[in-house]
């Protein structure tokens, strides 16, 4: 199983919507792929139509050691895109955490028990960097940033990629990072273009080909609780994610 997680320490830059639609793609392919909900805000979760109060385990009850990962898994109705949902206790598990024995392992080593039963594991990251985020990249083989095309958003880049190489040093030597998508993007917007440029500049072939636009419909889907490539196969931003997750599993066959 691969893991891959979805992360920035900015918030509102796509990461949950990339996620599952990376998922959702995957799971087209007939790939078994399923979706670590690790934002204490849940938007993967109710992003898929799952309502939060209605199940009994989360990630939460994973991360404090109540239940295993498997326990936790809830069906979506994508075929073969399971879920393992968040819950608002998240938020707590930080506090709970700071005392366990190697703390930084748990995820990785609960999802060892599901490593036969998936292709992929996709982790939507919480924005910040916590002992959270740090389980989630410590259980993972790469790291996929999604960048809004915005000028704040080069300053909180620099930042993560000095995170992401203390994890490395620290924790997860072979963590690597998969890859840059710029998101939000608009071909009008001037600023667009030049945060384009100067990522492309400095990370050259780590920023994927493919941009998600900016758009109406990628905004609605998860109000109708479905990721954009089923509310609108034939969108622009369907299409886009699609592409992306083309380009995913060709980094993958070269990693």
């Amino acid at each position: 199983m691969k893991v891959i997680s979805v992360a920035n320490r900015k918030g509102g830059v796509g990461k949950t919507t990339t996620a599952i639609n990376i998922a959702t793609a995957l799971a087209a392919i007939e790939k078994k792929v399923v979706v670590i909900d690790l934002d204490p805000q849940g938007n993967a979760t109710t992003s898929m139509g799952i309502k939060k109060e209605k199940h009994q385990k989360s990630t939460y009850e994973i991360l404090i050691g109540e239940c295993k990962a498997n326990q936790a898994v809830i069906h979506t109705g994508v075929p073969n895109f399971d879920i393992l949902p968040s819950s608002p206790d998240l938020a707590a598990a930080e506090i709970e955490l700071v005392d366990m024995d190697k703390r930084e392992y748990i995820l990785k080593n609960t999802l060892k028990d599901m490593e036969s039963e998936y292709d992929y594991a996709i982790i939507d990251c919480p924005p910040s960097l916590n002992l959270i985020t740090i389980n989630a990249l410590v259980a993972s083989n790469s790291v996929l940033v999604p960048l809004q095309c915005e000028f704040l958003a080069l300053e909180g880049l620099a930042d993560l990629m000095k995170n992401l190489n203390a994890i490395k040093r620290n924790f997860n030597h072979n963590l690597i990072l998969q890859g840059i998508v710029l998101t939000m993007f608009s071909r009008q917007n001037n600023l667009s273009k030049m945060i384009e440029e100067n990522v492309r500049k400095y990370f050259g072939d780590k920023v994927y080909n493919t941009v998600i636009p900016r758009s109406v419909r990628i905004a609605e889907a998860p109000s109708h609780g479905k990721p954009i490539l089923i509310y609108d196969f034939k969108s622009v931003g369907a299409q886009a994610y699609i592409n992306l997750a083309k380009e995913v599993l060709q980094r993958e066959k070269e990693i």
